[in-house]
C-alpha cells in the first residue's frame, strides 16, 4: 500500500504503471477501492498494460480521516489530489454512482487533464432529489440521517456536513462545460438514480461526444459479468478515441 497525504488527509491507492492515459476508478459513497468494479478494471489494466489507479477518499476504505467529518468538497479535492500530486500525463476518469458526481467536478477543475469520462449509474446532486422534504428536514434537525442499506448491515449515512456540500455542487441546473468524450452506463432497473437522470445528463454535457447507454436488466450496481464487460468495452472504445 502507498499512500499520498492532501494536508493531513492520508489517501491510499494502488496504481498500476503502464501505457497512458492512466485510468483512474472512483468509488460511489460509503464504497472503496476493493469492489467488483474497480478491482475488475485493475485486472483488465494488468492485462492490456494500461497504467490504471484506485483509490479510497478521505475517511472511507483504507485511507485516513473521520467519516462523519467528510464533505463531497474534500472527496472532489481528494480526487484532484490523485490527477496533480500522483499522476502525469492525460487520465480517463470513471466514476460509480456518486464518483460520477465527483467526476464530472473533477474535469470541470482539470479539463487540460482528461481525455475521457465514463459514468456508471452517475448520481450528480443526489444530494437534492435522493431524499425527500422529510428526511432533509430530519438531516438538517439531527445533523444526520441513516438509512437501511441494500447491500449490508451497515445504514447508509448522511450528514448535515456532507448533505450542505453537496447543494453547494449541484450541476443539473445549468449546461456543463466539458468537452471530452463522455460514455454515460446506467442500469434500466437502477432503483436508486433513475435512468432518466443519466439522459438528462448527456444532454446537459456540452461535448458534442456524449453517448448514453441503458442496460436492459441492469440494476445500480451493474456488476453482473456481462456489465462489468461492457465497462470494459466502453473504457476501451474511449482509448481509442483519437
Amino acid at each position: 500500500m502507498e499512500e499520498e497525504s492532501e494536508g493531513n488527509r492520508p489517501l491510499a491507492y494502488r496504481e498500476r504503471t503502464g501505457a497512458k492515459p492512466t485510468v483512474i476508478f472512483m468509488p460511489g459513497y460509503m464504497s472503496d477501492m476493493a469492489g467488483t468494479k474497480a478491482l475488475a478494471l485493475d485486472a483488465w489494466a494488468h492485462d492490456r498494460g494500461q497504467a490504471f489507479i484506485r483509490f479510497d477518499y478521505g475517511g472511507t476504505g483504507e485511507s485516513g480521516g473521520d467519516f462523519d467529518a467528510q464533505t463531497l468538497g474534500d472527496w472532489r479535492d481528494d480526487v484532484l489530489a490523485i490527477i496533480d500530486l500522483i499522476l502525469e500525463g492525460p487520465v480517463i476518469l470513471v466514476g460509480s454512482s456518486m464518483g460520477g458526481w465527483l467526476m464530472l467536478h473533477a474535469a470541470l477543475a482539470r479539463p487540460e487533464r482528461i481525455a475521457g469520462l465514463v459514468g456508471i449509474a452517475a448520481a450528480p446532486d443526489f444530494t437534492s432529489w435522493a431524499y425527500t422534504q422529510e428526511q432533509k428536514m430530519a438531516i438538517l434537525q439531527n445533523g444526520r440521517l441513516e438509512l437501511p442499506s441494500p447491500y449490508g448491515e451497515e445504514p447508509l449515512v448522511i450528514t448535515r456536513k456532507l448533505w450542505e456540500s453537496g447543494e453547494a455542487l449541484r450541476l443539473l441546473h445549468a449546461p456543463i462545460e466539458i468537452d471530452c468524450p463522455v460514455r454515460l452506463l446506467h442500469g434500466q432497473l437502477d432503483t436508486e438514480v433513475p435512468w432518466a437522470y443519466a439522459l438528462e445528463l448527456g444532454k446537459l454535457i456540452r461535448s458534442a461526444d456524449v453517448q448514453t447507454t441503458i442496460v436492459k436488466g441492469g440494476d445500480h450496481r451493474l456488476s453482473r459479468d456481462s456489465d462489468i464487460a461492457l465497462l470494459i468495452r466502453t473504457v476501451e472504445g474511449l482509448l481509442e478515441v483519437p
